[in-house]
């Protein structure tokens, strides 16, 4: 973290899992579900004013309009069809949250839509450029090494290097697939280790055992996870002895 003794701790919110109320304080960041692969107006208002009383990080977390398989299912949309898409959510909650009095912060990819940019260069070029011409203040945050990352930096965008708490890594850094076993990581124990790793050695323990190198500015907890708001106590009190901030 180059010394920094801070690392930003986000969340996927506004999705329905019911935790919201008690995960958000916890973090710094929040990324809210547009209405696609879940929410609506209510749910992106509720939110927004939630993250604004905590002071946390708005963010706009766009997906594929699949909620039947809560947008982690890939779709053979064009690229320039899967910016439009990025682009209108976005649009989406910038209004809420320009009407509430606050002010948009990021853009994180969602799900099957965020895996696929990040290795998928045409996908991940019409995404950045759409958002270079429509958002270029806005941060990006993306898987940390991937092609998302390159492609945003070099259209000038922000980037933030993004790794998981609750996620194994497979020896290249990529995510190992849900579809496969130990995919999520159950023991919260383990996904504290992660986070110090990931924050004090700039790496992970892939699953084969090797290590991998990591740059990361944020570390994600899933908001629909089981025990998130546990997993985020932990995480917030882990860090506090290492003497990192969790800060956005």
């Amino acid at each position: 973290m180059s010394g920094s003794r801070s690392l930003d701790l986000n969340a996927d919110v506004g999705e329905g899992a019911g935790s919201d109320a008690e995960l958000v304080p916890l973090v710094s960041s929040v990324n809210i579900a547009c209405g696609a692969h879940a929410g609506d107006d209510a749910t992106m208002r509720e939110t927004v004013a939630l993250a604004m009383r905590h002071g946390v990080a708005l963010g706009a977390h766009p997906g594929f309009a699949d909620r039947e398989h809560f947008g982690r299912r890939e779709l053979p949309l064009a690229p320039g069809e899967a910016a439009t898409l990025v682009l209108g959510q976005v649009a989406a909650l910038k209004g809420v949250v320009q009407t509430a009095g606050g002010r948009l912060s990021h853009v994180k990819l969602h799900g099957a839509l965020y895996n696929m940019a990040a290795r998928d260069l045409r996908l991940a070029s019409e995404v950045v450029r759409a958002l270079a011409a429509n958002y270029p203040h806005l941060k990006l945050l993306a898987l940390a090494g991937s092609i998302l990352v390159r492609e945003g930096r070099a259209r000038g965008l922000e980037v933030v290097g993004e790794a998981f708490a609750d996620r194994s890594y497979r020896v290249d850094g990529s995510l190992t697939p849900r579809s496969e076993p130990g995919a999520l990581i159950a023991d919260p124990e383990a996904s504290v280790r992660q986070v110090l790793d990931i924050a004090t050695r700039r790496g992970v323990r892939a699953s084969d055992g090797s290590w991998v190198a990591i740059d990361a500015g944020t570390v994600c907890l899933h908001g629909d996870g089981a025990h998130a708001v546990d997993l985020a106590r932990r995480i917030r009190a882990a860090l506090a002895e290492s003497g990192i901030s969790a800060r956005a």
